[in-house]
């Protein structure tokens, strides 16, 4: 079958992380039906041995070789621009697949034309009886733009018991380490966005689908084990700059101009909080990471013009303040 033909390309994002593929490209290969996908590396500038570990050791994967690193947004967007299939995933390279894991979302997917993206259940690798912290049992967000999931909150993370199993739910944003999405919905929205970089971008782009008006699902008959921390520890300074300055750009972009100006205020009040707090540990680094977020936030946020009408976290159900449920009413 031409690959052109498969309705699904399963697309892996590398940067120098040959050791990975090694490690977790064979369950990909082993566990995909190959009349359903092709699967697909798209090496985004890597300066190791990816490149060779490919060619001699997985011939059967299409590469895609690009010149630089374009950061997790850009390298997606330019692999998705390459292929033609109906749906694509994007799956990190430190994910295992077990045994017909993509078959339950091609299937749903077929079966749910208003649906733009899906993920299945992410477990942790290291202990695959926990979710992991990137998705867990679906993406969602509180009334001040604060991401959390089903079987995560903040660096809380609940044992997989069947909780989240029943049928598949309606979330607010897909992980982007196993999003699953409609190829023609992720172009209507835009892509990733390249200014992210990383981290947030997933989320940004399940609200744009959404004021689209698709929606995103999480099916939990399907689940992927990610190692997580691939690329940065959540105590990377690095990390907390993408993140807190990635949310504020979501927010700002995503929210319309009657509640736009102050969700931020009391988003970037929150932000103070949290920069008081990494002072108080005498965390420097994670404060100086915050406040260059603000700085250069201030900065690109006029590169964004274009604002929407309706207020996602105004009208989405379930509607929650996360911070005082978490630290104040202690619900886990």
């Amino acid at each position: 079958m031409n690959t052109l033909d498969k309705p699904v390309a399963v697309i892996i994002l590398n940067w120098n992380g040959a050791k990975l593929l090694q490690q977790f490209l064979p369950s990909v290969i082993a566990n995909t039906d190959p009349n359903l996908a092709r699967i697909i590396v798209a090496d985004n500038g890597s300066t190791d041995d990816s490149i060779k570990v490919l060619n001699e050791q997985f011939k059967d994967v299409e590469v895609f070789i690009f010149d630089k690193n374009y950061g997790f947004a850009g390298g997606y967007n330019k692999a998705i621009e390459m292929v033609d299939n109906k749906y694509v995933v994007l799956l990190n390279s430190d994910v295992e697949t077990p045994e017909r894991w993509l078959n339950p979302l091609y299937d749903f997917m077929e079966t749910h034309p208003h649906v733009g993206a899906v993920q299945p259940k992410i477990l942790s690798y290291k202990d695959k009886t926990k979710f992991e912290h990137a998705g867990a049992a679906g993406g969602l967000i509180d009334i001040n733009g604060f991401p959390y999931c089903r079987g995560r909150v903040f660096n809380s993370v609940e044992t997989d018991y069947g909780q989240y199993d029943a049928a598949p739910s309606s979330i607010f944003w897909a992980t982007g380490a196993a999003m699953f999405v409609r190829r023609d919905a992720y172009i209507k929205a835009g892509g990733l966005d390249n200014e992210f970089f990383a981290h947030m971008e997933e989320i940004d782009l399940c609200w744009r689908m959404q004021l689209l008006g698709y929606r995103i699902f999480a099916v939990p008959e399907s689940k992927v084990y990610h190692l997580g921390g691939g690329s940065l520890d959540y105590k990377n300074p690095r990390k907390t700059y993408l993140n807190f300055r990635n949310n504020l750009l979501m927010m700002y972009k995503n929210l319309p101009d009657r509640t736009r100006s102050r969700k931020l205020f009391v988003r970037r009040l929150l932000d103070t909080l949290a920069w008081l707090m990494y002072v108080v540990k005498f965390d420097f680094k994670n404060a100086k990471a915050i406040f260059k977020a603000h700085r250069d936030f201030a900065k690109m946020k006029h590169n964004y013009t274009v604002h929407p009408e309706v207020d996602l976290l105004e009208t989405m159900n379930p509607r929650c303040n996360i911070l005082t449920e978490h630290y104040i009413f202690h619900n886990r």
